[in-house]
């Protein structure tokens, strides 16, 4: 990634993050040479820990490209915070409402512009007990259906040594290992021309699944279990959310 291309603030957000990160982290990094070029790439990754984006960003940023995640709308309107997010080039994406055909716009619009979309498929940190991947939501699939960018997958562990969402405990030691490794990118070329209906969306969500669900396997050892199934909700309502998300 050519230096001179990032603005003031993303040099900000690296000068106060990245030395933070070095202290905190042990790092095991693989596989970056397929996050090497400047298109755009969807990244697709396992969400096990609040810690996931800030060791992410450390590795997308190391491979050589700037990452764009996706953020809430309403933070985006939050004095000074807004702004400087946006200088950042985050994304921000409406959820539950016509507004998300938007945030599918500017999604679009980045990836065009040959930005590193992260996406957390599952919406939240997993559920599954052990931190394996569960059930996603459908909108790297969409994303991927609509643009044809090539969907990366990065898995992590590690991240949730510094904060374990099933204790809420935080640890600050210094050297924490982690290990995030990169794949190449999934082949979805068997739905190149498909409609985006729903059971388009959800075949093309497990294949991505599956695939971070056996890469996390090599990371981390022992025998994955099967994507881990959602308790069903009650709201009609949350299918449409979930095909916008």
């Amino acid at each position: 990634m050519a230096r001179r291309r990032l603005g003031f603030w993303q040099r900000f957000a690296v000068w106060l993050v990245k030395p933070v990160m070095t202290v905190w982290t042990r790092r095991t990094w693989r596989g970056q040479e397929h996050l090497h070029g400047d298109g755009g790439v969807i990244i697709v990754a396992n969400h096990i820990s609040h810690a996931d984006p800030l060791v992410s960003a450390h590795f997308i940023y190391d491979s050589g490209r700037w990452p764009q995640y996706l953020g809430k709308a309403s933070v985006f309107r939050v004095p000074v915070v807004g702004w400087i997010l946006h200088r950042c080039r985050q994304i921000p994406v409406e959820r539950g409402s016509v507004d998300a055909v938007r945030s599918l716009d500017a999604l679009v619009a980045a990836l065009d512009d040959g930005g590193a979309v992260v996406i957390y498929p599952e919406g939240t940190t997993t559920r599954q007990p052990e931190l394996w991947p569960m059930k996603a939501k459908t909108g790297a699939a969409r994303l991927a259906l609509a643009t044809g960018a090539p969907v990366v997958p990065v898995v992590m562990w590690g991240p949730e040594r510094i904060f374990d969402p099933r204790t809420t405990r935080v640890s600050l030691r210094p050297r924490i290992p982690v290990t995030v490794a990169a794949g190449e990118p999934i082949d979805l070329s068997r739905w190149a021309d498909a409609q985006p209906t729903r059971a388009t969306l959800e075949e093309m969500t497990d294949t991505i699944m599956l695939r971070l669900r056996d890469m996390l396997a090599e990371i981390r050892g022992g025998t994955p279990p099967p994507l881990w199934e959602r308790p069903a909700r009650s709201s009609v309502g949350s299918e449409q959310r979930d095909e916008a998300a």
